[in-house]
């Protein structure tokens, strides 16, 4: 991977901050977010978090922090919302808050009550003592991270700069989780997230954001020294086949969970073909998301349909998927601290074998953004089955994610 990064722009959004009395800082915070969202193999649609710490004029500092809502790709200062610091570090001797305490402590902390809320790992963004601070989920990284026993790995592969910490679910605990990984070893320069993705933090944006380009190259090169390349991004045809395509759409909309007219997006190439071609694909396709926060966009699993089904044959699939939906809901559901409400029960990505995948949404783009995050899925998965096992994180821990309590209150209201 190639930094990106260019001196001459660095100083236009310099420029631009400053003509609107914002900090430096912040212009350049907001340039290299936008260099990180704007890479498909870093994060995808609205996926990973940034932040800025920056001096006030009582000695103290306010954190800006990624807001919710906002996409990194073209991110602007308001998607930035600034906290005071010092509030936010007290936390570090809080054993326990929920994600709904947690949300109420950030907000009253805010600068301008009308922000909106700050990422769910804003916290962690804070602990972290450096200025700059950028979470990815970088493509590479994800095909060794979703496996298991890796932190003997992380080591060799970084010696000693990146610190391990095993899977917790992101908020609270992994904010916690990270301040006692840097805690044991203050020297590192990131934070390898099992089966989640990648934390660098410097003192100067593109230190960090170098720093995360470099890091992700030696994950490529180390799966290249084993023979396995990681591509980018390839699709090579958006031409669906026209009589699936069809049959598909009309199966759905008797369903009404994406509505009368659910919208779809067909894509496929050589690492979508590649991984369809699988032996074991029925299987694999159901072990989970590449990330957590994939699941609120595609759920645990995908649907497999083949090339020739009629009307019959898809609204058979769709009808043994919201079976096995609602089989994985019944399995979890009992094992959560409160009561969950079940979502819809209709697949949001269709494995066509032998041809490529259908994105499904109730809008367009809901049905794109479906489709690029499995298209980046097959490539991760590919990467990850060569080297050893696509291990994502457990159906527990992915349910629990899926069913996170903020989106459920949203659903109980």
């Amino acid at each position: 991977m190639q930094s990106r990064w260019n001196d001459t722009e660095a100083q236009q959004f310099i420029d631009a901050a400053e003509a609107q009395g914002q900090p430096a800082a912040l212009g350049l915070r907001v340039y290299s977010s936008r260099l990180i969202g704007q890479e498909p193999d870093l994060v995808l649609h609205g996926g990973g978090n940034t932040s800025v710490k920056i001096p006030d004029a009582e000695g103290g500092a306010i954190i800006h922090v990624k807001g919710s809502g906002w996409d990194l790709g073209d991110i602007e200062a308001p998607g930035l919302p600034a906290m005071w610091l010092a509030p936010l570090l007290k936390t570090r001797d809080v054993a326990h808050m929920s994600d709904e305490d947690m949300v109420a402590y950030l907000r009253r902390y805010l600068l301008d009550q009308d922000a909106p809320n700050p990422s769910i790992e804003a916290l962690l963004h804070a602990y972290m003592p450096h200025a700059f601070v950028d979470h990815t989920h970088a493509t590479a990284i994800l095909a060794l991270a979703d496996q298991q026993d890796m932190e003997t790995v992380v080591a060799e592969i970084y010696g000693g700069r990146v610190g391990f910490v095993p899977y917790v679910m992101p908020g609270y605990s992994l904010s916690h989780a990270c301040k006692d990984a840097l805690a044991r070893d203050p020297s590192v320069e990131g934070l390898w997230l099992e089966q989640h993705g990648l934390f660098t933090f410097a003192e100067t944006a593109q230190a960090s954001y170098e720093l995360m380009i470099a890091f992700v190259t030696m994950a490529e090169d180390y799966l290249a020294e084993r023979g396995i390349q990681v591509p980018g991004p390839e699709v090579t045809d958006r031409d669906a086949p026209k009589g699936l395509a069809e049959t598909l759409r009309g199966a759905l909309a008797t369903r009404r969970d994406l509505g009368a007219e659910p919208a779809m997006d067909f894509r496929t190439g050589p690492s979508i073909r590649s991984y369809l071609s699988r032996g074991n694909l029925a299987e694999l396709s159901r072990r989970g998301t590449a990330t957590p926060d994939h699941v609120i966009r595609i759920k645990p699993f995908g649907m497999i349909v083949e090339e020739g089904a009629d009307l019959a044959q898809v609204d058979a699939a769709l009808d043994a998927y919201a079976e096995e939906y609602a089989a994985y809901f019944n399995r979890n559901a009992p094992k959560a601290s409160e009561p969950k409400v079940m979502l819809d029960t209709t697949p949001r990505v269709v494995l066509v074998p032998g041809l490529g995948i259908f994105g499904l949404g109730a809008n367009d783009q809901a049905a794109r953004i479906a489709g690029d995050l499995f298209e980046q899925t097959a490539r991760i998965v590919n990467a990850a089955e060569d080297y050893k096992r696509f291990a994502p994180i457990s159906e527990a821990d992915l349910f629990d994610m899926e069913y996170w309590s903020l989106e459920q209150a949203k659903l109980q209201k």
